[in-house]
């Protein structure tokens, strides 16, 4: 293996997205500026088990659109029936990146290209079960019987039923489309996945493996048995009086966060790769870093697991954190999560002025898709000389200790940003972008 080489700088030449606030960079990017909440009452049916009924659902996505704005291609279209709603959230997202970064997939050598997806664990919707079980179900005692489900359970199930949620498909499906045969990997580290996969990839290429590399993450928690999960485990936030304004991150009336479904994807390219075929630059991936922190107890620390990515990526890039312009927060809006993050940023910052974000009132929180949505907010805000706001952040609370950039976008010529994500068992990754 070629040893690293960080002469060889990366580069954001391709972004994509599938999200509550538009499926595309343009439409995404206005919205976000606009200050237009994807957090509504949850319209399709299979998913009406969201807390109130309220999530960050993606609309105008399903198998016609997939058709005739995603999957151009008809072994594109054959492969829909072997992909769960993630699995074709993460394609879609990462075909709008490439091109939207104008790579000619006929003009390159494609043992240089790679993929590094991450995703959520995948659960099937009870429905494609119902007939599984109902084969085991002992006709006399009206009870399931485990011990049937090998010689009639498993017959009953959909054909080719496993293709469709397994977590690594996501990587699969976007390395056969675009022939991809250079590094593949998938990641399943939950919100943590994008810090992780973008410093995976970001290796890759320092090391002369590869020269592209497609990074993204897909995920939801508007699904019939996450959104569940959520309800058991998670601090879920309503707002009666607005329904959009139900995350509240950071603020001093936060209730918790909203579960949503989206994917959001990148092209990463080797800089003068990128030059010499006149790509349009979105920006520099600088660094990125992770971390996993429990106590002696089992207690999970995700505060200092903060602190240990954010220090890394910077020691990494050999920068300060008085050198960030911002930092996209993970945000999540609930009571704990909040106030860990903010203490981590407290021992971070110290006396530097640098101002927290966090998209997820606006967006609401999928998993393994929101950081990859959180970069893209980054980048484009910064594009146009803003740091993205915090939407329905109108009390921030003064005792986190930190400033929030509430409510509307904040002008700014930093173009240097850190985005960090951190799952409820204490791991957390973080990247270092500058906008081009």
């Amino acid at each position: 293996m070629s040893s690293t080489n960080r002469n060889r700088r990366v580069v954001v030449t391709g972004i994509g997205m599938i999200s509550p606030i538009g499926n595309n960079r343009a439409d995404f990017g206005e919205a976000l500026l606009a200050g237009r909440s994807g957090i509504t009452e949850v319209e399709s049916p299979s998913r009406h088990v969201a807390f109130h009924g309220v999530g960050g659902e993606v609309k105008d996505f399903d198998e016609k659109s997939l058709k005739k704005l995603y999957f151009k291609s008809k072994d594109q279209k054959k492969s829909i029936k072997v992909m769960c709603r993630e699995v074709q959230m993460g394609a879609a997202a990462a075909l709008l990146a490439l091109e939207d970064s104008g790579l000619d997939l006929e003009a390159i050598d494609h043992s240089r290209l790679g993929v590094d997806f991450g995703a959520n664990l995948m659960f099937y919707p009870p429905v494609t079960l119902a007939e599984a079980c109902l084969s085991c179900v002992d006709e006399q005692s009206g009870e399931f019987d485990s011990n049937r489900w090998g010689a009639d359970g498993l017959k009953a199930m959909e054909p080719l039923w496993m293709l469709k949620y397994l977590p690594n498909m996501p990587a699969c499906h976007i390395g056969i489309f675009i022939d991809a045969r250079g590094p593949n990997n998938s990641i399943t580290l939950d919100e943590a996945s994008p810090g992780v996969a973008m410093t995976e990839a970001l290796n890759i290429i320092e090391r002369g493996t590869a020269e592209m590399m497609v990074v993204g993450g897909t995920g939801t928690r508007l699904h019939t048995m996450r959104t569940l999960h959520s309800r058991l485990w998670d601090e879920l936030g309503y707002d009666a009086e607005d329904i959009s304004a139900s995350c509240k991150p950071f603020d001093k009336n936060r209730s918790g966060q909203v579960v949503a479904e989206s994917s959001g994807s990148l092209l990463l390219e080797e800089e003068e790769h990128a030059k010499a075929r006149g790509a349009t630059i979105y920006a520099r991936l600088h660094s990125g870093a992770s971390s996993c922190v429990a106590r002696a107890d089992g207690t999970t620390d995700q505060a200092q697991a903060v602190v240990n990515t954010i220090s890394a990526s910077l020691n990494r890039a050999g920068l300060s954190v008085a050198d960030l312009g911002h930092i996209n927060a993970h945000g999540l809006g609930t009571s704990i999560g909040d106030t860990e993050e903010a203490k981590a940023y407290r021992t971070l910052l110290k006396d530097a002025n640098v101002p927290i974000t966090s998209l997820k009132g606006q967006l609401g929180n999928s998993g393994a898709g929101s950081g990859f949505l959180e970069i893209a907010g980054s980048i484009l805000a910064l594009r146009e000389g803003k740091i993205p706001g915090t939407l329905n952040c109108s009390s921030p609370d003064e005792s986190l200790g930190i400033e929030v950039v509430a409510g509307q976008a904040r002008a700014t010529e930093n173009k240097l940003f850190a985005s960090v994500n951190f799952t409820m068992i204490g791991q957390a990754s973080s990247v270092v972008l500058e906008v081009a």
